[in-house]
Protein backbone atom coordinates (compact mmCIF):
# COMPACT_ATOMS: atom_id res chain seq x y z
CA UNK A 1 0.00 0.00 0.00
CA UNK A 2 1.18 3.51 -1.01
CA UNK A 3 0.24 7.01 0.28
CA UNK A 4 -0.41 10.08 -1.45
CA UNK A 5 -1.02 13.58 0.07
CA UNK A 6 -1.75 16.45 -1.42
CA UNK A 7 -1.75 19.66 0.22
CA UNK A 8 -2.63 22.63 -1.08
CA UNK A 9 -0.38 25.84 -0.30
CA UNK A 10 -1.62 27.37 3.19
CA UNK A 11 -3.99 30.86 2.33
CA UNK A 12 -1.76 33.12 0.71
CA UNK A 13 -1.49 37.37 0.73
CA UNK A 14 -3.70 37.48 -2.52
CA UNK A 15 -6.24 34.48 -1.40
CA UNK A 16 -6.79 36.77 2.14
CA UNK A 17 -7.57 40.10 -0.39
CA UNK A 18 -10.11 37.72 -2.92
CA UNK A 19 -7.20 38.49 -6.03
CA UNK A 20 -7.14 36.20 -8.79
CA UNK A 21 -3.14 35.09 -8.13
CA UNK A 22 -2.27 32.38 -10.83
CA UNK A 23 1.40 32.32 -11.49
CA UNK A 24 2.44 35.68 -10.00
CA UNK A 25 4.33 34.33 -7.04
CA UNK A 26 3.15 35.75 -3.92
CA UNK A 27 3.89 34.59 -0.73
CA UNK A 28 1.74 33.03 2.44
CA UNK A 29 -0.37 35.18 4.97
CA UNK A 30 0.20 34.82 8.77
CA UNK A 31 -3.12 32.34 8.69
CA UNK A 32 -1.46 30.35 5.61
CA UNK A 33 1.87 29.68 7.76
CA UNK A 34 0.07 28.59 10.51
CA UNK A 35 -2.18 26.26 8.21
CA UNK A 36 1.20 25.08 6.83
CA UNK A 37 2.46 24.38 10.72
CA UNK A 38 -0.97 22.76 11.13
CA UNK A 39 -0.31 20.37 8.11
CA UNK A 40 2.62 19.17 9.43
CA UNK A 41 1.72 18.19 12.65
CA UNK A 42 -1.65 16.20 11.10
CA UNK A 43 0.96 14.49 8.82
CA UNK A 44 3.31 13.71 11.71
CA UNK A 45 -0.01 12.09 13.57
CA UNK A 46 -0.58 9.89 10.80
CA UNK A 47 3.35 8.14 11.17
CA UNK A 48 3.60 7.58 7.91
CA UNK A 49 7.47 7.73 6.52
CA UNK A 50 7.26 9.87 2.91
CA UNK A 51 9.83 9.47 0.56
CA UNK A 52 9.34 11.90 -1.83
CA UNK A 53 8.10 15.51 -1.78
CA UNK A 54 6.97 17.74 -4.85
CA UNK A 55 6.33 21.30 -4.93
CA UNK A 56 5.58 23.97 -7.60
CA UNK A 57 7.64 26.62 -8.69
CA UNK A 58 5.68 29.15 -6.64
CA UNK A 59 6.82 30.85 -2.98
CA UNK A 60 3.26 30.14 -1.46
CA UNK A 61 3.61 26.41 -2.10
CA UNK A 62 7.42 26.11 -1.27
CA UNK A 63 7.27 28.13 1.76
CA UNK A 64 4.23 25.55 2.48
CA UNK A 65 6.30 22.63 2.26
CA UNK A 66 9.25 24.15 3.95
CA UNK A 67 6.95 24.47 6.93
CA UNK A 68 5.51 21.20 7.05
CA UNK A 69 9.11 19.88 6.51
CA UNK A 70 10.09 21.55 9.88
CA UNK A 71 6.80 20.96 11.46
CA UNK A 72 7.71 16.93 11.07
CA UNK A 73 11.46 17.86 12.07
CA UNK A 74 12.41 16.53 8.39
CA UNK A 75 15.47 17.48 6.27
CA UNK A 76 14.87 16.35 3.26
CA UNK A 77 15.44 17.74 -0.51
CA UNK A 78 12.05 18.34 -2.76
CA UNK A 79 11.24 18.71 -6.15
CA UNK A 80 10.37 21.79 -7.68
CA UNK A 81 8.33 21.78 -10.93
CA UNK A 82 6.33 25.07 -12.78
CA UNK A 83 3.92 21.74 -14.12
CA UNK A 84 2.48 22.00 -10.76
CA UNK A 85 2.08 25.92 -10.53
CA UNK A 86 -1.42 27.36 -10.41
CA UNK A 87 -3.84 27.69 -12.96
CA UNK A 88 -3.10 30.80 -15.11
CA UNK A 89 -5.99 33.43 -14.77
CA UNK A 90 -5.22 35.28 -17.71
CA UNK A 91 -6.32 39.00 -17.86
CA UNK A 92 -8.69 38.12 -14.47
CA UNK A 93 -4.60 38.14 -13.05
CA UNK A 94 -4.14 40.45 -9.73
CA UNK A 95 -8.35 41.79 -9.75
CA UNK A 96 -10.05 41.39 -7.11
CA UNK A 97 -12.48 38.80 -7.80
CA UNK A 98 -15.77 40.18 -5.76
CA UNK A 99 -15.21 43.67 -8.00
CA UNK A 100 -15.21 41.64 -10.85
CA UNK A 101 -18.80 39.22 -9.69
CA UNK A 102 -20.31 42.86 -9.79
CA UNK A 103 -18.93 43.71 -12.92
CA UNK A 104 -19.15 40.64 -14.92
CA UNK A 105 -21.93 39.36 -13.14
CA UNK A 106 -21.52 35.99 -10.84
CA UNK A 107 -22.18 33.30 -13.15
CA UNK A 108 -19.40 34.48 -15.81
CA UNK A 109 -16.69 34.77 -13.31
CA UNK A 110 -18.18 31.37 -11.51
CA UNK A 111 -17.58 29.52 -15.09
CA UNK A 112 -13.91 31.05 -15.49
CA UNK A 113 -12.97 29.88 -12.13
CA UNK A 114 -14.62 26.17 -12.15
CA UNK A 115 -15.11 25.17 -15.63
CA UNK A 116 -12.96 22.69 -17.64
CA UNK A 117 -12.66 24.48 -21.10
CA UNK A 118 -13.51 28.16 -20.30
CA UNK A 119 -10.35 30.23 -20.03
CA UNK A 120 -10.28 34.37 -19.27
CA UNK A 121 -8.43 36.93 -21.97
CA UNK A 122 -4.92 36.73 -22.39
CA UNK A 123 -3.06 38.77 -20.03
CA UNK A 124 -0.67 41.52 -21.55
CA UNK A 125 2.73 40.42 -21.88
CA UNK A 126 3.77 44.42 -21.28
CA UNK A 127 1.88 43.57 -17.53
CA UNK A 128 4.22 42.83 -14.43
CA UNK A 129 2.45 39.88 -13.62
CA UNK A 130 2.66 38.14 -17.21
CA UNK A 131 5.15 35.28 -16.02
CA UNK A 132 7.66 36.27 -19.01
CA UNK A 133 8.05 39.66 -16.28
CA UNK A 134 8.76 37.44 -13.32
CA UNK A 135 12.09 36.59 -11.99
CA UNK A 136 11.20 33.17 -10.99
CA UNK A 137 10.11 32.02 -14.50
CA UNK A 138 12.78 33.01 -16.18
CA UNK A 139 14.36 29.71 -16.88
CA UNK A 140 11.14 28.21 -18.01
CA UNK A 141 10.45 28.21 -21.85
CA UNK A 142 8.56 31.23 -23.29
CA UNK A 143 6.71 28.05 -25.03
CA UNK A 144 5.62 27.05 -22.01
CA UNK A 145 4.33 30.08 -20.55
CA UNK A 146 1.06 30.75 -20.94
CA UNK A 147 -1.04 34.02 -21.44
CA UNK A 148 -3.74 32.59 -20.09
CA UNK A 149 -5.34 29.00 -19.18
CA UNK A 150 -8.29 26.47 -18.33
CA UNK A 151 -8.82 23.77 -16.25
CA UNK A 152 -8.18 22.03 -19.09
CA UNK A 153 -4.57 23.52 -19.95
CA UNK A 154 -3.97 22.71 -16.03
CA UNK A 155 -4.68 19.37 -16.35
CA UNK A 156 -2.46 19.23 -19.49
CA UNK A 157 0.39 20.15 -17.98
CA UNK A 158 0.28 18.61 -14.90
CA UNK A 159 -0.60 15.16 -15.23
CA UNK A 160 1.85 14.35 -17.68
CA UNK A 161 4.04 15.16 -14.84
CA UNK A 162 2.62 13.41 -12.74
CA UNK A 163 2.58 10.49 -14.80
CA UNK A 164 6.41 10.54 -15.66
CA UNK A 165 7.78 11.72 -12.05
CA UNK A 166 5.46 10.61 -9.55
CA UNK A 167 3.18 7.98 -10.65
CA UNK A 168 5.58 5.42 -10.78
CA UNK A 169 6.88 5.65 -7.15
CA UNK A 170 3.26 5.10 -6.10
CA UNK A 171 3.47 1.77 -8.28
CA UNK A 172 6.68 0.79 -5.88
CA UNK A 173 4.73 1.27 -2.48
CA UNK A 174 6.44 4.65 -1.90
CA UNK A 175 4.75 7.14 -0.12
CA UNK A 176 4.34 10.77 -1.66
CA UNK A 177 3.81 14.34 -0.33
CA UNK A 178 3.03 17.07 -3.23
CA UNK A 179 1.77 20.58 -1.77
CA UNK A 180 0.49 22.77 -5.02
CA UNK A 181 -2.44 24.92 -5.69
CA UNK A 182 -6.11 25.35 -5.78
CA UNK A 183 -6.18 24.00 -9.59
CA UNK A 184 -3.24 21.63 -9.97
CA UNK A 185 -4.61 19.68 -7.27
CA UNK A 186 -8.23 19.88 -8.81
CA UNK A 187 -6.43 18.10 -12.47
CA UNK A 188 -5.06 15.69 -9.79
CA UNK A 189 -8.37 14.97 -8.42
CA UNK A 190 -10.34 14.55 -11.81
CA UNK A 191 -7.05 12.22 -12.73
CA UNK A 192 -6.81 9.57 -9.92
CA UNK A 193 -10.57 9.40 -9.19
CA UNK A 194 -11.78 9.52 -12.82
CA UNK A 195 -14.20 12.66 -12.37
CA UNK A 196 -16.14 13.86 -15.55
CA UNK A 197 -16.06 17.13 -16.63
CA UNK A 198 -19.67 17.88 -15.03
CA UNK A 199 -18.23 16.94 -11.25
CA UNK A 200 -14.93 18.95 -11.19
CA UNK A 201 -16.41 21.63 -10.93
CA UNK A 202 -18.16 20.57 -7.48
CA UNK A 203 -14.58 19.47 -6.08
CA UNK A 204 -13.70 22.45 -3.53
CA UNK A 205 -10.48 22.06 -2.45
CA UNK A 206 -9.22 23.58 1.15
CA UNK A 207 -5.93 25.63 1.88
CA UNK A 208 -3.65 23.55 4.03
CA UNK A 209 -5.64 20.76 5.08
CA UNK A 210 -3.44 17.45 3.65
CA UNK A 211 -5.74 14.52 1.40
CA UNK A 212 -4.48 11.39 2.53
CA UNK A 213 -5.22 9.18 -0.49
CA UNK A 214 -4.85 5.07 -0.04
CA UNK A 215 -3.31 2.97 -2.78
CA UNK A 216 -3.50 -0.78 -3.48
CA UNK A 217 -0.49 -2.91 -4.59
CA UNK A 218 -2.55 -2.33 -8.24
CA UNK A 219 -2.37 1.08 -7.55
CA UNK A 220 -5.98 1.90 -7.23
CA UNK A 221 -7.23 4.37 -4.91
CA UNK A 222 -8.69 2.22 -1.94
CA UNK A 223 -9.27 5.54 0.50
CA UNK A 224 -9.18 8.82 0.93
CA UNK A 225 -9.61 11.28 3.64
CA UNK A 226 -9.25 14.75 4.63
CA UNK A 227 -6.80 14.77 7.65
CA UNK A 228 -8.44 17.61 9.34
CA UNK A 229 -11.83 16.60 9.34
CA UNK A 230 -13.45 19.73 11.10
CA UNK A 231 -12.35 21.58 7.81
CA UNK A 232 -13.12 18.92 5.08
CA UNK A 233 -14.70 19.63 1.41
CA UNK A 234 -16.92 16.99 -0.41
CA UNK A 235 -14.80 14.70 -2.12
CA UNK A 236 -17.36 13.26 -4.42
CA UNK A 237 -15.72 10.16 -4.84
CA UNK A 238 -16.62 7.51 -2.55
Amino acid sequence: MSHLILVRHGQSEWNLQKRFTGWVDVDLAPNGKLEACKSGELIKEKNIKIDYFFTSLQLRAINTLKLILNTMKIKDTYEKAWELNERHYGALTGLNKEEMKKKLGEKKIHEFRRSWNIKPEPLNKNNPYHPINIEVYKNISKENIPDTESLEDTYNRVIPYFKSKIENKLVENKNILIVAHGNSIRSLCKYLFQLDEKKIPLLEIPTGNPLNIKFDTNNKVIECNYLDQSRAKDLIVF
